[in-house]
């Protein structure tokens, strides 16, 4: 028994760290990391992530999270932005953007030092417009820098009729 508990504990760990190595991604067509390219959303997902992530649960949900890691936040850092992990700034900063442009597909990445870099797609000007103001709201982001583009509609759908 006493070789059983150490086992399954180390499993436990590796289980986990391999569960947390994912990206943040406001969805699962997202691009994997910042640097690679985005490809346009289905018109079919554009429109039921539009109807989900523009219900008033899901974004009550979404910010009831936000509101929560910051209350968490200003009690382990006396209210400051110092010392906040880069997978919590990630998550902040993805949940706000999912909020908010909800048929985007953007992965976020960010520092210990506050630089976030998103990439992806949106479908309009103004939704990219609209990303470095949003991320620039959680407490502890100082920089924000924003690769994501506008998404080609008809691109994605001539792609598949060549293939």
């Amino acid at each position: 028994m006493k070789k059983l508990a150490p086992f399954l504990i180390s499993c436990l760990l590796v289980v986990g760290a391999t569960a947390c190595d994912n990206s943040a991604k406001t969805t699962t067509e997202a691009p994997s990391t910042t640097t690679e390219a985005a490809k346009p959303p289905e018109p079919q997902a554009t429109e039921a992530a539009l109807k989900d992530a523009q219900s008033e649960i899901r974004r009550n949900q979404l910010n009831a999270d936000i509101r929560a890691r910051e209350q968490r936040n200003n009690q382990f850092n006396d209210g400051s932005a110092t010392n906040r992990a880069a997978r919590d700034i990630e998550s902040q900063v993805r949940s706000k953007l999912e909020a908010n442009i909800p048929n985007g597909h953007l992965t976020v990445e960010a520092s210990e030092q506050g630089a976030v870099t998103v990439a992806g797609t949106v479908t309009n000007k103004e939704q990219l417009a609209k990303i470095e103001p949003l991320a620039k709201e959680i407490k502890g982001v100082k920089s924000v820098t924003n690769k994501a583009t506008v998404a080609q509609v008809g691109t994605q759908s001539s792609e598949k009729k060549a293939q």
